[in-house]
This record gives C-alpha cells, sequence and structure tokens, in this order.
C-alpha cells in the first residue's frame, strides 16, 4: 500500500508539475550511476519492474542513445566523465589502473584488500568544485561500494566520500579524514551484512518469468552458476559475501539516505546539495553471469525494488519537488564470447590471444641493441619509449607499424591504429578513432598504438564475462533526468556522459571554471528552468 499511494503521489506531482514554469534552484541533486548497467536493460526487463526504475524512466528526459564515449570502458574512467563534463584525455584517469590506488593514504580500519585510495591522479575540476565556487556551503556525499565509484565523481574535493571495505564497513581513507564520522560509524555498528548470514538469494518469481537459462557452466567459472545462491552462514565472511549478492545495492541506498539525514542534504531553499550513489552489485554479478543470465535479469528487479523504496524514504525525508533524479551507467557490458547470445549479436566473437605476436616483436626489438627494454604491450596498447628509440636510431611510429601488421593478421583483430594518425580520421563516424582519442593524446611521447578486436571478441586471458572496449556494446548505457526542470519523453539524439555535469550546470545556475567536452542538453529542459 506504502508504495501504492508513494507511485501515485508522484504520477499526480508529475501532473501537477508538467506545464510548471518554476524558476527555483533544485534543493538535491541525487546522482545514481549503475555499474554495468547496459542501456538496453530497462526496455529488455521493463515487463518485471513497478518500483523505482519507471518512476525515473516514464517521468524522465530519457536519452536512448546516450554513450561513455572512450575508449577503456571501465568503472575508473567512467566515473571520472561524469560531474567533470571531460573525457579521460583531460580527467587523466584513463583505466582502472590508473585510477584511484596506491600512495600514501591508507584506508582507514581497512584489511589486507583495501588498498589505499585517493584522487590523486585526477586532473582538474568538477560540478562540486563549481558549485562550492558559487556557494561554499553546498554539501555532498558520495558512496559506492567500490573506492572508485565513490571518489571519481567528486574529483580532488575533500569532504564526505565512502566506500564499502573488506571488513563489512563503510570507509574512507586518510585522504579525507583521520577518522570516521560518529555517523557512519554508528551505521557501520548495526553490521547489516550479518543480517543477511546463511540467506539464500532466490528469484523474485516463478521460472515461467525468465526466459534465461539457469544452467550455463561458462557462467562463474562453472561454480555455483545455478540459482539458488547461498550467503555464507559465518559473519566474517558475509561481509566480504554481500558485495556478490544483490542486498549490497540496498545496504549502498540506505547508507545514502543516512548521509542524506546527518549532513543536511538539501534542506535549505537557498542551497543545492548533492547525493552521489554509485551502485556497484549489478557489475559483480554481471562479471560472474553475464548479461544474459537468469541473474542479472533477477538482479534488475531487485535494484528496482531497492530503488521503489529508496525513493519512498527520500520524499518522506525531503520535498520531491525541490529534488533532481540522474540516472546512468559508467559502462555497458558483452556477453561471453564462447556462448552465442539469444540477446545480442556475438556469433563472430572470440577469443583472442595476442602474446605469440607481442613475443616476436619484442625478440625483434632484443635483437635491435636491446631496444625490447623501451617497449610494452599491454591492454592491447603499445607504447614506446620514442626519445630513447631515437637514441638507437630506430623509429617508434616504423615500429608501431610493423606489430600493426602483424597484429592485423590474428583472427579477432579488428584495427590496429597509430595514436598519431588517428587524428585524420573521420571522428564523427569513425566512433573507434574517435573514443581512442578521448584517451590518449596524439601528442603522446609513450603511447604509439591502439589495438581494437572485433566487436564482442574477448582477450585470451579474459575468462569472465567482461567489458573495456570502444565498441558500443561496452559503450551504450542510460542516461536519464527527471524532476521538474526537465521535459519527460525519449529522445534518440547522441549524447554522452560528459553532456551531464554541464546539463546540470545549466538549471543550477553555475558556471565550470574550465574547458569540457560535454554540452549542455538544452532540448531537454524547460526554458525556464535554465539559468545564464
Amino acid at each position: 500500500m506504502r508504495r501504492s499511494l508513494a507511485v501515485g503521489f508522484w504520477t499526480l506531482l508529475c501532473a501537477a508539475t508538467a506545464g510548471a514554469q518554476s524558476t527555483a534552484r533544485p534543493t538535491l541533486v541525487v546522482l545514481l550511476t549503475v555499474d554495468q548497467m547496459r542501456s538496453d536493460y530497462y526496455d529488455r526487463f521493463k515487463a518485471h519492474l513497478r518500483a523505482g526504475l519507471p518512476r525515473i524512466y516514464e517521468r524522465g528526459a530519457v536519452f536512448d542513445e546516450a554513450y561513455q564515449d572512450h575508449g577503456f570502458t571501465e568503472t575508473a574512467p567512467g566515473h571520472a566523465s561524469l560531474l567533470s563534463g571531460r573525457f579521460p584525455v583531460h580527467t587523466g584517469i584513463a583505466t582502472n589502473a590508473q585510477g584511484v590506488n596506491g600512495g600514501a593514504f591508507p584506508v582507514l580500519g581497512g584489511g589486507p584488500a583495501d588498498l589505499p585510495a585517493s584522487p590523486a591522479r585526477f586532473q582538474g575540476s568538477t560540478l562540486i568544485d563549481w558549485m562550492r565556487a558559487a556557494d561554499p556551503s553546498v554539501r555532498f556525499l558520495s558512496a559506492s561500494r567500490k573506492d572508485r565509484g565513490a571518489i571519481l565523481p567528486i574529483g580532488t574535493t575533500k569532504g564526505s566520500v565512502f566506500w564499502f571495505a573488506s571488513t563489512g564497513q563503510f570507509t574512507t581513507s586518510a585522504f579525507y579524514a583521520d577518522t570516521l564520522p560518529t555517523w557512519v560509524r554508528h551505521f557501520n555498528d548495526r553490521h547489516l551484512p550479518w543480517t543477511h548470514v546463511g540467506e539464500m538469494w532466490s528469484p523474485l518469481y516463478g521460472p515461467g518469468i525468465y526466459p534465461e537459462p539457469d544452467s550455463v557452466p561458462a557462467e562463474n567459472g562453472g561454480r555455483d552458476f545455478v540459482f539458488n545462491h547461498v550467503m555464507p552462514r559465518d559473519a566474517a565472511a558475509a561481509d566480504t559475501a554481500i558485495m556478490q549478492f544483490p542486498w549490497m545495492d540496498e545496504l549502498t541506498l540506505q547508507f545514502g539516505l543516512a548521509g542524506v539525514q546527518e549532513l543536511g542534504l538539501g534542506t535549505s531553499r537557498n542551497r543545492t546539495d548533492v547525493l552521489a550513489l554509485s551502485l556497484s552489485t549489478l557489475d559483480a554479478i554481471g562479471h560472474r553471469y553475464g548479461p544474459d543470465s537468469k541473474e542479472v535479469h533477477d538482479h534488475i528487479i531487485q535494484l528496482d525494488r531497492f530503488l521503489g523504496a529508496f525513493f519512498d524514504s527520500l520524499y518522506t525525508l525531503r520535498d520531491s519537488t525541490g529534488i533532481v533524479v540522474v540516472l546512468t551507467g559508467d559502462h555497458g557490458m558483452t556477453p561471453f564470447p564462447t556462448i552465442k547470445s539469444p540477446n545480442y549479436p556475438n556469433a563472430e566473437a572470440r577469443r583472442v590471444d595476442l602474446a605469440p605476436v607481442w613475443a616476436q616483436a619484442k625478440d625483434r626489438l632484443a635483437r635491435a641493441n636491446g631496444a625490447d627494454s623501451l617497449a610494452s604491450f599491454a591492454d592491447n596498447i603499445l607504447s614506446l619509449n620514442r626519445v630513447g628509440l631515437r637514441r638507437l636510431g630506430l623509429s617508434a611510429d616504423s615500429i608501431g607499424l610493423a606489430f600493426g601488421t602483424d597484429v592485423m593478421r590474428v583472427q579477432g583483430v579488428m584495427r590496429a591504429d597509430l595514436v598519431s594518425r588517428l587524428t585524420v580520421a573521420d571522428t564523427v563516424r569513425d566512433a573507434i578513432a574517435r573514443r581512442w582519442l578521448h584517451v590518449f593524446s596524439p601528442t603522446s611521447d609513450t603511447v604509439r598504438m591502439v589495438v581494437t578486436l572485433a566487436p564482442f571478441s574477448y582477450p585470451l586471458a579474459t575468462t569472465y564475462a567482461s567489458h573495456g572496449s570502444p565498441h558500443d556494446a561496452d559503450a551504450h548505457v542510460p542516461l536519464v533526468f527527471a524532476g521538474q526542470w526537465f521535459s519527460p519523453g525519449r529522445r534518440s539524439e547522441f549524447v554522452r556522459t560528459v553532456d551531464l555535469a554541464p546539463t546540470l550546470a545549466a538549471i543550477l545556475g553555475v558556471q565550470p571554471t574550465e574547458k569540457l567536452d560535454g554540452h549542455v542538453l538544452s532540448a531537454a529542459i524547460r526554458e525556464t528552468a535554465l539559468r545564464k
């Protein structure tokens, strides 16, 4: 009954504000980033979604052609693009490996698995900086199961940034604080992961609802790939295991609501605050079971219910007419290449081994005065020390071209591009060239060549379901703006996630402090909501 009343209230509210000419500034911006959320998931599963997701999609401005428009479609660069309005080539966050870990900022109370974390590699500013430049009293909270999911949307600003440690508690690092705030300690003292000890993850609906097979040995490495999935009965083990179960997203949303209350987010009509929550469980489940799995289908249904309860509580705490909700994803997902997908065109997919080609190239370089020490090949990127090679009388571009010729003979390789030559490509029509240029500068002294596998193909070493390529399957994500400042409806124009931050800045009336890659999506904003 409570959910029905809330949905009814939401419907009446949207109808009442559909023609509103409000000039009021939002009191709270809520950014929900669903890790590994493919753009098609809502439509694919919407027959079973009745709570949180329809509230956003059916009443918001929905961009069906939104993309994380860069080459490495991973968590770190995806999150770094959202509130910065800039591509990885400008944020400095090109890959997960170049994300937030390392350095001198240990996790407070973390375990051996919790690496030091900070935004030390992040370059430039974010929406939070632009807002605080206009109003230093702005408050924010960013939280995630992952450290990079919490840190990178905010950039280098110190404040309320928390993530889930292997000890089963939300924490932060020494970059942000010496001790945890009292409210975070109290939340952790509830030991909510322990409430799921021994609990069974069973499908919410009967077997006739799910078209996906539940007997695919390729899932989860051939282990525990059939429902039901059971949490450990040991409390300490549950602290870590919960990260692989749907309830981790519910826990993150509950933490966000606690922060809204304790930090007073959205309590002033004269100030806009920000709540950024990254929901990471879909990524964990997707990697284990793949996008064609019954587990992913059921988790989206579970997530829908968690979001419904979250909105019920948020709109009890705060006036919903003052809230903007943005839903997006940090990257998409590609099916297992060894299984023909019933949903995605991966019939030609294969696993690609480039190690022999690289071994031959290294051998040639070793015979050229030991030039192999000036070259590396990782993540399908050929890096060469151009200055050092020149001292040996060798051309980095010639080496790159020779390597590219060999690579192109391998089945499953689509293209091999010298970064320096990508600038002559038609980057409007050539999405691959454009996305690599959004990661690497053509004047780079080290990165010389990028190798792109055929769509849906994987590197040989990747045995789990994954993402990371510049292809649309990994780049296509949802982008939805909900709130009285936006005109509802589905839109088909091509947009990028870097457009999110300047669009929010436009309705908040704040000015970016640097040049952005993104643009204001003004066609989706009510005319009177644009603030000059």
